[in-house]
């Protein structure tokens, strides 16, 4: 009997995950919360024919170099801009995401950031925390989300999730996407398809929903805020680097934003090499106007479970020759490409 392929996981999985690997594949996992760093991942991966990678993996031409076994892998992911996919071609290796299971959460969260920045929610829980609480005081105004003009950039599944759970509140509701076509956004009549400059130039909250390219690295800059009416507040549930933090910190020091509340983070966007290291100070600073969440976006457990296991499946479907779900490139056609044509 030939033995079992080597999967590894570069963190901890639910059990179900491991049950699922384990019934096909020797499995390695990270157990530990600290993530393991680039070297150690590729060292335990030289033997590895399946790899399972998260949001704090990142995977390049040179990973590959020194795994010449890796067949396959699943990101527990639906943005991918931390593994070279071209280089995975290149080597052979299947990538897969699961590019739907986290749509649904990370619309909630946008909501909940959404309130709690405008309704300074946290801020209220901090103070009663930090000082007791004695009775109502005339403070804390902020913003609530009726009849606001809501921006939304980017109206692909998590863009029309975050506009179809805004409904309720009654929002006007403007969405910036180029990629939308006329069908689609004829669809969606409670939704005005507008130009990224209008929605700056008129949205009192402005929702990112994304993905991370190199187009849309720092579409948040110092040229776009300064486009967006003072007082507006910025949500980013989608990838950290979308926004310059520094050029936010900079906006709300001046009082142009009113805040900013985010779930992803420059510092944590692996693959780009000139990342900061870690929140601009000016934007944790306890009496700044913000409300972060430590890329909470999927964490339902339900939803996290089944992440991991339609990630395992692909894993083990490219293991068997098939292919995989949620494949976001075919090395079979890039090798057959590269074969020499038949005398």
């Amino acid at each position: 009997m030939a033995p079992k392929p080597k999967v590894l996981a570069t963190n901890p999985v639910f059990p179900e995950t491991q049950a699922l690997l384990e019934a096909h594949a020797t499995v390695e996992i990270n157990r530990s919360l600290d993530p393991w760093s680039y070297q150690e991942v590729r060292q335990r991966c030289r033997d590895a024919a399946g790899l399972l990678v998260f949001m704090n993996d990142s995977i390049d031409a040179n990973f590959f170099a020194a795994c010449p076994d890796l067949r396959v892998i699943g990101a527990a992911l639906k943005g991918f801009d931390n593994i070279d996919v071209q280089a995975a071609t290149d080597a052979g290796v299947w990538v897969t995401i699961v590019p739907d299971l986290l749509t649904i959460p990370t619309a909630e969260l946008a909501i909940g950031l959404m309130l709690s920045l405008g309704r300074n929610i946290v801020t209220g829980d901090r103070n009663i925390k930090a000082n007791g609480y004695s009775g109502w005081r005339a403070e804390l105004y902020g913003a609530g989300l009726a009849s606001a003009t809501v921006g939304i950039v980017g109206f692909g599944l998590v863009g029309r999730a975050i506009a179809e759970r805004l409904a309720g509140f009654q929002c006007r509701l403007l969405a910036y996407d180029q990629s939308v076509s006329v069908a689609l956004a004829a669809s969606w009549p409670s939704v005005t398809m507008t130009s990224l400059e209008d929605v700056m130039a008129r949205s009192d909250y402005v929702v990112l929903a994304l993905p991370l390219t190199d187009d849309t690295r720092h579409l948040i800059n110092s040229r776009t805020i300064a486009a967006m009416k003072r007082g507006a507040r910025l949500v980013n549930p989608a990838r950290g680097s979308l926004v310059d933090e520094s050029a936010v910190a900079d906006a709300i020091g001046r009082g142009h934003l009113a805040g900013y509340a985010a779930d992803a983070f420059e510092c944590e966007d692996w693959a780009l090499e000139h990342r900061p290291s870690g929140i601009d100070r000016r934007l944790t600073d306890l009496s700044a106007p913000t409300v972060f969440t430590p890329h909470i976006g999927s964490a339902v457990t339900d939803v996290r479970r089944e992440i991991e296991l339609s990630a395992a499946r692909s894993i083990l479907d490219a293991l068997a020759g098939r292919v995989p779900s949620g494949a976001v490139n075919d090395p079979g056609k890039q090798l057959a490409h590269a074969q020499p044509a038949a005398r």
